[in-house]
């Protein structure tokens, strides 16, 4: 039965988060005065990262609240026992850059316009509707996806099963009628396959391209070769670089 619908994750599958987080903590960094505890500005950069990935973790496990991890993130990255109003504070200077950063990759716009017609489109995310309702909407994307879901209000997030499938269930359709798109092999790519989807895990040459992938998604290296893998009639579109 063919796919009626797709479902999209956000960071670094529709946004490029990666490019934003770096430019963004770069600027903070150096507003803040602490590049120098550093040796390099990437090593900070990839420290945050490094934080930011143990943190969601704790999130997606259900061992801290969206607010808490991201506090967290602050007090194990200064190495100092701040109050919330601080880490808080801190995290709200640091969004202040990131911001300035935002931008959908090249390959988005085409696609959703290719596929405007032919499915129907939501978004899963296992951020907070808080952020990326707003990110969505200063994208210029928000009013393309029927709904927007997202781990903080669904109380499930990615890889569990009942975070896709409460995405179908939104609209109304079985998962087999229903695509995934997302950036990570495990908790996108897997995830939506093990939940019934037809899995897409887009592998933008980013930190997970030299990991072996996962039985189940299908690879692509652009989102220009999304339409003719759902079989969209669409001229948009070319063969898979990973087959």
């Amino acid at each position: 039965m063919s796919i009626r619908a797709v479902v999209w994750d956000v960071d670094d599958t529709l946004f490029d988060y990666t490019t934003a987080d770096r430019l963004g903590m770069r600027a903070h960094l150096t507003a803040e005065g602490l590049l120098d505890e550093y040796g390099t500005v990437e090593e900070a950069i990839t420290r945050w990262r490094q934080i930011t990935d143990a943190q969601w973790a704790r999130f997606a496990a259900g061992e801290a609240s969206f607010e808490g991890q991201r506090r967290d993130r602050v007090r194990v990255f200064l190495g100092q026992d701040l109050t919330d109003a601080e880490a808080d504070a801190w995290f709200q200077r640091y969004i202040g850059h990131y911001e300035t950063a935002w931008a959908l990759f090249p390959d988005v716009l085409p696609v959703l316009d290719a596929l405007a017609v032919s499915h129907r489109h939501a978004v899963l995310s296992n951020s907070s509707l808080h952020v990326q309702d707003r990110k969505l909407r200063v994208l210029g994307v928000h009013d393309r996806f029927e709904t927007i879901l997202c781990a903080a209000e669904l109380g499930v997030s990615k890889p569990e099963a009942g975070a896709f499938l409460a995405a179908c269930e939104f609209l109304g359709l079985p998962p087999h009628q229903v695509a995934y798109v997302g950036d990570h092999p495990e908790i996108d790519g897997r995830g939506a396959a093990d939940a019934g989807l037809l899995s897409v895990w887009i592998d933008r040459g980013g930190a997970y391209a030299t990991i072996e992938p996962p039985a189940g998604p299908h690879r692509i290296a652009s989102l220009a070769e999304l339409p003719s893998l759902l079989g969209a009639d669409s001229r948009f579109g070319a063969p898979s670089t990973f087959g």
